[in-house]
């Protein structure tokens, strides 16, 4: 069975309001002040580099699961599954926007994923190798890998594809 697992990158940017154009004396101050403001002028990007390959695997009849660490790449099997071989790959994704802006990753708890014979699995424990406070560089890129678990129920064979959305905001 090939398990694979493709993504699909979400962007979220909160909008700014525009500066008051008359008196400003007269209206609460809605001008973006410093690195906010260049935030606004700079939108974030959002760009898949590496697609979430968790590669090759037959499932047995009690089923398991394969996980994907995503700062060292490692792939583990539990249960009844066997390495068939293949590349498993974390996913890689490179953000751009205001050079270093201090910004929040967000992936959802779970996905599920379909076969081509409209059979089911799901990937849970989507973590990424950032530190709690990622910033993007003095380039203004900030490149991080993620990984998850893919559970799969027993004799569940197929081609599993599905997207993760990431969603990236300016803090």
């Amino acid at each position: 069975m090939k398990l694979r697992l493709f993504l699909l990158s979400g962007l979220l940017v909160a909008a700014v309001p525009p500066a008051a154009a008359q008196c400003q004396l007269c209206a609460p101050d809605t001008t973006a002040s410093g690195a906010a403001a260049r935030q606004a002028a700079t939108p974030l990007r959002v760009d898949v580099e590496t697609r979430l390959d968790m590669g090759r695997i037959a499932v047995g009849a009690m089923g398991g699961e394969v996980e994907i660490d995503p700062a060292s790449g490692a792939r583990r099997l539990r249960g009844d599954v066997v390495d068939l071989g293949g590349f498993a790959l974390t996913g890689t994704v490179t953000v751009r926007g205001e050079p270093g802006a201090e910004v929040r990753v967000i992936l959802p708890a779970s996905v599920d994923l379909e076969s081509g014979h409209g059979r089911t699995a799901r990937v849970t424990g989507l973590a990424t190798d950032l530190s709690a406070a990622p910033r993007l560089g003095l380039d203004g890129r900030l490149v991080f890998r993620f990984g998850g678990r893919l559970q799969i129920a027993g004799l569940d064979d197929g081609d599993y594809r599905g997207r993760i959305p990431v969603t990236v905001e300016y803090q």
